[in-house]
Formats: C-alpha cells, structure tokens, sequence
C-alpha cells in the first residue's frame, strides 16, 4: 500500500562513524585516506541526549570531506558500550562505499592503521557493474568502508 506524502527527502548529507578515538580516526582518515579536515567540536547535554539518545555524554566531533563526500568522526565519552562489537553483517549495520582507482594499494596502505580486509577483493560476476572489485574492510572501532574498483580504473602494472 502506498501512501501519498507531504515530504521530500532532499539530498544525503553525511555518514558518521563512532570512534574509540578521535586523533586515531583522524589519523586514519586524512593522513591514511587524504581526507581534508573541515572542523572539530564538542557536544554534550540535553542537546545531544535528545538527539542520540546518550543522556549525560560528551562527544568530540570532527568532519572530514573525501571524494566530495562528508564523513563526521565521533567520540563518544560517558556511555556504556556492549561486551560485542556489532559485525559488518549485523542487522542495523550500516557501512559507506568508496570508489577507489587501485585497490590493492588502497589495502596496502590502510592496513598500517588498523583497518583489515574481510577476505580478498572479488570482481563483480554481472551486470552494470561486471568487473568491478568490491572488498569490505574494517577499521579498529568495527567501522565498515566498502572499497570498489572499476574495471576501467585498473592501472598498467
């Protein structure tokens, strides 16, 4: 059943990842990836406790922008956090796609930050994007990144 509705989603704005630590993720996500940083804050109080739903925590915050995407960085202090990490197949996980022109390299070099492939990269059977290699890697704090390469993105080697 549809239903008519009065509102239009506009556009995306970003995609935000929970840190362990902040100088880490940033470490990671300008030095490692060449994400240029945009700004840095705090939030906390009834602000933040009504909007997350983390009553009584403090939040140091960053804002990176990569392939004119913006990622926010959060570091949540004051919160009780589960024994398990969540698992990038988890109900409710959700994780950002990169396009990259050489993921091999890409893997190479961000395994010096923490982040580790979950297997090997895998080309795409069929379909619009035939050929393409997708890999998910995951970072120290259970954050997911899928990397794809094109087939046209393939360097000479």
């Amino acid at each position: 059943m549809t239903e008519h509705t009065t509102f239009q989603v506009q556009r995306a704005d970003h995609v935000g990842f929970v840190v362990a630590s902040l100088d880490e993720a940033l470490r990671f996500w300008v030095d490692g990836l060449g994400a240029r940083l945009v700004r840095t804050g705090e939030m906390g109080g009834e602000f933040l406790g009504q909007v997350t739903g983390a009553h009584g925590a403090q939040v140091h915050m960053a804002i990176v922008s990569l392939a004119d995407q913006t990622i926010e960085l959060l570091e949540y202090q004051g919160v009780d956090r589960p024994s398990a990490p969540a698992k990038p197949f988890d109900p409710g996980f959700a994780h950002l796609a990169l396009v990259v022109d050489d993921i091999d390299e890409l893997l190479a070099r961000i395994a010096a930050y923490g982040w580790k492939a979950q297997g090997t990269p895998q080309p795409i059977a069929g379909g619009a994007r035939a050929g393409t290699r997708v890999i998910y890697v995951v970072g120290p704090d259970g954050a997911t990144i899928e990397f794809m390469q094109p087939p046209t993105a393939v360097r000479d080697r």
